[in-house]
């Protein structure tokens, strides 16, 4: 039985859509549960050959945010996990972080709960003779989510969530200006 909230596991528990591909996707799944039960839930992995052999782990907290305590409590908890089941091959570091400004969108929550905001958009199948996609996040309609303004006009495109490679929020002035009011709300909660 699960003895998290139930706002806790329906958080961890919504699927990923756009995954990682072989040693990463061993990794993220191994990582998955252990970030579920410290009330995270994975973003995206990462494993480069950058100083060896780095893993890159995004998680982040219901909010969206992930403090420099909370990427010590998963490193703590993903270290020994790691280190046992060898899906690492050697020596290798890992970097535990939040998503960022510039995130990662992975779960149909992430597309609506970013609408109004520039993103980026890679498709497996062309669409329209096009793989890559830029535009104002509208949200999702059925299995697909809503892009608006791509390629200089205002029209929509529907793009399959199963259908794509990556997806990410673009940098912006209205972006960042988000982020920071969000932050000093926290800020003053915390107060």
């Amino acid at each position: 039985m699960d003895d998290r909230p139930a706002s806790v596991t329906s958080f961890s528990s919504e699927p990923r859509l756009i995954n990682e591909p072989g040693r990463a996707a061993r990794v993220a799944a191994a990582a998955e549960p252990v970030l579920a039960s410290l009330g995270y839930r994975l973003v995206r992995v990462r494993i480069s050959a950058f100083a060896g052999c780095t893993v890159q782990i995004m998680a982040e907290r219901p909010d969206g945010t992930m403090t420099i305590e909370d990427c010590e409590a998963a490193s703590r908890a993903l270290s020994p996990v790691f280190d046992v089941t060898d899906l690492v091959d050697g020596s290798y570091r890992l970097e535990i972080s939040s998503p960022g400004i510039d995130r990662p969108l992975v779960r149909r929550s992430d597309f609506d709960r970013y609408a109004g905001h520039v993103a980026q958009v890679e498709m497996r199948l062309p669409i329209d003779g096009r793989r890559r996609f830029r535009g104002d996040l509208v949200g999702t309609q059925g299995d697909c989510a809503r892009l608006r303004g791509g390629a200089g006009g205002d029209d929509e495109v529907l793009l399959p969530l199963d259908d794509m490679i990556e997806a990410k929020l673009v940098l912006t002035d209205a972006l960042v200006a988000e982020s920071l009011r969000k932050s000093k709300q926290n800020q003053r909660k915390g107060d």
